[in-house]
C-alpha cells in the first residue's frame, strides 16, 4: 500500500531505531532522563525559547500551552478549522474551561480585520474576556498553508498585551518552504508546540516551548493529567534523530505534493491549484467530477493507495518520508484515472 492519509504513518528508520536502543535513560518524572532533557533543551534553543517540555502528543502540548495562557472562563481566538478547535475533541473546554471564538478564512489564514473585531477586552462580569490568540502554522485543514500575516498579528497582539499561542505541529515544513528560521516564528509566541511524529518521522511525541515559568507550570499539569512518563528517553532519542536528520529533506515532500497537485489539476480542472500547495498537504475538491469522497477513497484503496477526506467533497493527500517520488506519482495517477 502507498499510504498518503497522513504524515503520521511513517515507520522509524534503521538509524532512528539504533538511536532509540542506545539512548541513556532515567526517570523523567524525577527530571532524571538525560535524553529527554537534551531533546527539550535542543528544541527550546532552536525555537528561541528558554525551556521545553516533551509530551506524548501535539494535542497535549496544545492543551498545556493554551491553558498556560488562558484562565478558565476566558476565551482563545483561532481560525474556524484550526486543530485546537476541530480536532482535539473539545479538550480546551472540557479540561481547561476555556472557550473559543473563531474567524474563517481561505486556507486557514490569519485575517487581521476579523481578529480585531473579535478581540474582547476585560469588561468585567458581562462578557467573556479574550485571553490569547492561537495560530496554526502550517495550517492542516487549510491544506498545509503557511501563514502570511504572522508577524503583523504578533506585532498587534504585543501592543494589546495579548499572548500568541503557536500550534506549530508542522512548523518545520513552514520554515523549510519559506526560508524563515524556526525561531523567527516561534519566538513571537508566548507558547509554541512542534510535532516530531509527522514530517520528521519519529514514532511519537511533541515539544512545548515557552518561558521557564510557563514550562514549569505545564510540567505540573502534564503530571496532573496523567501524562508523566518514566524512561521516556527511548522516545526522545527518536525525536533527536528526527530533528538532526530529517528537517531539510522536507523539501522533497513539498516537491512530491506539488507533483501530485499538478496531476490532479490536469485530471480534474479546478480541483486544486498547484501554485497554492505550500508544503506537503494536497486538498482537492472533487465536487465537479460527480464522484463522492467515499467512493474515491474506496476505489483507490482497492488499487493499493490510501488517502483521506476532509469534507463532503474534499480529498486530502499528505506526502512524507516513507513515500517516494515514484509512490506519489503512482498514487496521483491512480486517483486521476478515477476522477476522469
Amino acid at each position: 500500500m502507498i499510504d498518503l492519509r497522513s504524515d503520521t504513518v511513517t515507520k522509524p528508520s534503521a538509524g532512528m531505531l539504533a538511536a532509540m536502543t542506545s539512548a541513556p535513560v532515567g526517570d523523567d518524572v524525577y527530571g532524571e532522563d538525560p535524553t529527554v532533557t537534551e531533546l527539550e533543551n535542543e528544541i527550546a534553543a532552536l525555537l528561541g525559547h528558554e525551556a521545553g517540555l516533551f509530551t506524548v502528543t501535539g494535542s497535549l502540548a496544545n492543551i498545556l500551552g493554551v491553558r498556560a495562557l488562558a484562565a478558565a472562563g476566558t476565551e482563545v481566538l483561532c481560525e474556524a478549522s484550526a486543530h485546537i478547535a476541530r480536532a482535539e475533541l473539545g479538550a480546551h473546554a472540557a479540561i481547561s474551561g476555556i472557550t473559543t471564538r473563531t474567524w474563517s478564512a481561505p486556507g486557514g489564514q490569519i485575517d487581521l480585520d476579523q481578529i480585531r473585531a473579535l478581540i474582547a477586552p476585560d469588561l468585567g462580569p458581562y462578557f467573556v474576556t479574550t485571553s490569547a490568540v492561537s495560530v496554526e502554522n502550517t495550517h492542516n485543514f487549510g491544506g498545509g498553508t503557511i501563514q502570511t500575516s504572522y508577524d503583523l498579528l504578533a506585532d498587534e497582539l504585543e501592543v494589546l498585551g495579548l499572548p500568541l499561542h503557536l500550534d506549530g505541529a508542522r512548523l518545520w515544513n513552514a520554515s523549510v518552504a519559506s526560508g524563515v528560521p524556526l525561531s523567527a516564528y516561534a519566538s513571537r509566541a508566548a507558547a509554541a508546540s512542534v510535532c516530531l511524529s509527522k514530517g520528521l518521522g519519529a514514532p511519537v511525541g511533541s515539544v512545548l516551548v515557552g518561558s521557564t515559568e510557563l514550562i514549569k507550570e505545564a510540567r505540573v499539569w502534564r503530571k496532573r493529567l496523567g501524562a508523566g512518563w518514566r524512561q521516556a528517553g527511548v522516545l526522545a532519542a527518536a525525536g533527536l534523530y528526527a530533528v538532526r536528520n530529517n528537517v531539510e529533506r522536507l523539501a522533497e515532500d513539498h516537491a512530491h505534493a506539488r507533483q501530485i497537485a499538478e496531476l490532479l489539476a490536469d485530471a480534474a480542472p479546478g480541483s486544486v491549484k498547484p501554485d497554492q500547495v505550500d508544503t506537503n498537504i494536497v486538498v482537492a475538491d472533487i465536487a465537479t467530477t460527480g464522484k463522492s469522497v467515499a467512493e474515491v477513497i474506496e476505489a483507490t484503496k482497492a488499487q493499493g493507495v490510501l488517502i483521506g477526506g476532509v469534507g463532503a467533497t474534499q480529498l486530502r493527500l499528505v506526502t512524507h518520508l516513507d513515500a517516494s517520488a515514484a509512490d506519489c506519482r503512482q498514487a496521483a495517477e491512480t486517483i486521476a484515472r478515477l476522477l476522469q
